[in-house]
């Protein structure tokens, strides 16, 4: 099997890079990457060290992906992540349905000509940022509890596929929500195998972290480096909670997805570490105090666009359709990222 991965040089592509050729090695892979993303270079030696063909290309450029070989699946990771993209003054709203809309385009087209299937690694940030902001939550030790909610689409467990994706969800949302939207009506009139995956807060060993993406990673680089940190928004009281999942965990459920193109499966899923992966603020930089000593963090009172108290990924579709589930559990996680960083000091100062 010949399959294709966007973005690998960036955290979730290189892992599932890996893993996917550490589990089939019999497996060809090409890799696509512009390297936009300060830090990915790192990560050339290893891929050419397993035997991944790198190509330096930009999927936003119809004549990069003209010169690409054919391949039986597209794994697509190539994203401006950040939910404040297009808006920050880091990035151009343009660039960002460039690189998140106008490549799916272009993959789209790719996938029709050679008939080859496209996995998309979507978000848990296309849903209602309005609604998130919402939800009713409570304060309890250290974060933020879910109360009864009458929105459809939410539980205890999370929130799951039929959660509301209605505007506002940040200019990153949108653009990855038309892509899926795009994704189906190509696989519908085209006849190619699609499967698109709404992933929560990745997280590992080797993520360049920053405030708006990859919070744990930053927060426990930051942290053990006696860098500056603050809670945003809620008062200030770093209660806002998410999950963390690690891309490794991802790889079983992609091999089934591409050996079973034809599956009677919902072709959108949610993929998160759920609750017992979940974390706040708060306890997260209790974690980072009992492993590496105490560090200031100030309570702020500025507020965020389109942030969230509480974003859990419910994941019981996965589960029950592909008997998926998440493997590496938040301790181990949590380690992971504290050993690369103390093996790595001043690791996010690679990113500047």
């Amino acid at each position: 099997m010949k399959i294709l991965i966007t973005g690998i040089c960036g955290f979730a592509g290189s892992n599932i890079a890996k893993d996917l050729l550490q589990n089939c090695p019999n497996m060809h892979i090409w890799g696509l990457d512009n390297f936009s993303r300060k830090g990915s270079d790192h990560n050339i030696s290893m891929l050419n060290g397993i035997g991944v063909n790198l190509i330096r290309a930009d999927i936003r450029l119809q004549s990069d992906i003209d010169i690409l070989p054919r391949c039986d699946w597209v794994i697509d990771c190539a994203a401006n992540p950040s939910v404040l993209a297009g808006t920050d003054g880091q990035s151009s709203s343009r660039q960002l349905l460039e690189n998140n809309l106008w490549g799916t385009v272009n993959l789209l087209e790719y996938c029709k000509q050679y008939q080859a299937g496209l996995i998309l690694l979507s978000t848990s940030r296309v849903y209602s940022a309005s609604e998130l902001a919402k939800l009713p939550t409570r304060s309890s030790g250290n974060r933020f509890e879910l109360n009864e909610s009458t929105v459809e689409g939410i539980s205890p467990n999370g929130i799951a596929e039929d959660f509301p994706t209605t505007a506002p969800i940040s200019l990153y949302g949108a653009s990855k929500l038309a892509s899926e939207t795009l994704i189906l009506e190509y696989a519908k009139c085209f006849n190619f195998p699609v499967w698109i995956n709404r992933c929560g807060v990745l997280a590992g060993a080797g993520q360049f972290g920053k405030a708006d993406q990859g919070i744990f990673s930053y927060w426990i680089h930051s942290f053990r480096e006696k860098k500056p940190l603050k809670y945003i928004g809620f008062d200030g009281t770093g209660h806002q909670v998410r999950d963390a999942l690690h891309p490794k965990d991802l790889v079983p459920l992609l091999f089934q997805q591409m050996i079973s193109p034809d599956k009677d499966a919902p072709k959108i899923i949610n993929l998160g570490g759920g609750i017992k992966n979940s974390m706040s603020l708060k306890d997260l930089s209790l974690w980072c105090a009992d492993r590496f000593g105490e560090n200031r963090v100030n309570a702020s009172s500025e507020t965020r666009p389109m942030d969230a108290p509480w974003i859990i990924m419910d994941s019981s579709t996965a589960q029950n359709v592909w008997n998926w589930k998440v493997q590496i559990k938040i301790d181990q996680l949590l380690n992971e990222i504290a050993q690369h960083a103390e093996q790595n000091p001043n690791w996010l100062d690679l990113t500047k």
